[in-house]
């Protein structure tokens, strides 16, 4: 599951308004796949998946991805723009990203805007046979003229790695945000964990666990799917996905699900969802891939 990309537009799930207003971060770079299975990718993270989930699962496959997309949510006319590029063919796998975010909420009656743009690299590469490494560096820049909200920027760094089990399960940590070099509670630090299993090769399933490892509020946003791939001939994929999330800090509970058709050259995914406990809200997103060369994913030794 690859990058996000320089021709198109890009959804992710950084849609979804400030923590402290909102179940979702506006600085969340997830895609419309991950957000589709309930976020649930930790341990399977390859391409744009892992900008935003785990670093470390880039060498898990090996292809040369541009991607793009868009997103949307009525409910604070929220919306996002970014593109990404990333390569896995190289001894050292990595993605350049750019996300551009927007909103317009309404807190206390009080309308306003806050805008976000996240850049940066992601790099990984074999650490030991079966055991993956990766970082992330990013830069941000966040404003907002609501109330109790302040503006920042700064650097701030993730880490992640990925142990093969098997050939059909992998296990994924991963730390968002750990350092900072100008603290926001826009970038909250936080520590995931997740299995990635593909019992056969159509179908692939997961679970997910994350905890900020700041502020009061700590419980766990937990998540899990699955994703059927049905194929037709050799050249056409059309993978179906379903999931759920459950975000303990602010009580709300979420369906998810969606669509993709891709071809050897190209790629289209779609993905809705809707809060179902603690409000009524929906997201949508679609992305865009284009495939450079794509090689055979490596075994568990990376030879």
């Amino acid at each position: 599951m690859p990058t996000r990309g320089t021709l198109g537009v890009l959804a992710v799930t950084g849609l979804l308004g400030s923590a402290r207003a909102e179940s979702d971060s506006q600085t969340d770079l997830l895609g419309p796949r991950e957000v589709a299975v309930g976020e649930a990718m930790r341990g399977g993270a390859t391409g744009s998946s892992a900008i935003g989930l785990n670093p470390a699962g880039l060498p898990l496959n090996r292809e040369l991805v541009f991607e793009g997309g868009y997103g949307y949510r009525g409910s604070d006319s929220a919306s996002i723009v970014g593109v990404s590029a990333c390569d896995s063919t190289n001894p050292m796998p990595g993605c350049f990203f750019y996300d551009y975010a927007s909103a317009s909420p309404e807190i206390g009656g009080a309308s306003g805007s806050r805008t976000t743009h996240v850049a940066g690299i992601a790099l990984s590469r074999l650490f030991v046979p079966r055991v993956l490494i990766g970082a992330t560096t990013k830069y941000y820049s966040f404003k907002s003229d609501l109330m109790g909200e302040t503006s920042a920027s700064g650097f701030v760094f993730d880490l992640g790695a990925t142990v093969r089990v098997t050939e059909m399960v992998n296990l994924g940590v991963s730390a968002q945000n750990l350092w900072a070099s100008e603290e926001s509670p826009e970038f909250p630090r936080a520590i995931g964990w997740g299995f990635h299993a593909r019992p056969i090769p159509i179908l692939a399933l997961g679970f997910d666990m994350k905890w900020k490892l700041e502020g009061e509020d700590r419980k766990a946003r937990y998540g899990g799917g699955a994703e059927l791939v049905l194929r037709s001939g050799n050249s056409l994929e059309v993978p179906i996905r379903a999931g759920g999330l459950r975000d303990g800090d602010t009580d709300t509970t979420y369906l998810s699900g969606g669509l993709g058709l891709a071809g050897l050259r190209w790629g289209l995914d779609i993905a809705a969802r809707r809060r179902v406990v603690g409000g009524d809200e929906t997201m949508v997103m679609a992305s865009m891939r284009f495939f450079g060369p794509r090689m055979a994913s490596p075994g568990l030794g990376f030879e």
